[in-house]
């Protein structure tokens, strides 16, 4: 038996989707979106940043892949704030020498919001 879906909001296609790199990390993101990525030094709350390491596009009919970038394509973005990261512990322990050390670590990422592909 075989279902129809004629729900347009669930149908691959109907949004533009890119691939961006940021810090080394690549994102699909599409607009609307609010994604964490690491930490953006320099901007302030409200702040439009653009995302020009634009590695693919896609809006459903057509796909484009760069090489290693595609040309003339940009991301715009909105800073939203910095977020603080999942807490880290660290044991260090060596054997038969009563040596042990704890650290911890939490890691520091900015959040972005997509405005637009363009």
């Amino acid at each position: 038996m075989t279902e129809n879906n004629t729900n347009t909001k669930d149908s691959p296609g109907t949004e533009t989707l890119a691939v961006i790199e940021s810090g080394g990390k690549q994102y699909l993101v599409k607009a609307g979106d609010t994604i964490e990525v690491e930490l953006l030094s320099g901007y302030k709350v409200g702040d439009k940043l653009e995302f020009d390491r634009v590695l693919m596009t896609d809006n459903g009919k057509e796909t484009t892949i760069g090489n290693p970038y595609i040309e003339g394509v940009k991301v715009e973005a909105e800073f939203v704030g910095t977020k603080k990261g999942k807490k880290l512990t660290i044991i260090r322990f060596e054997a038969k020498s009563n040596r042990s050390r704890k650290l911890g670590h939490r890691q520091k990422h900015s959040q972005v919001k997509i405005n637009s592909l363009a």
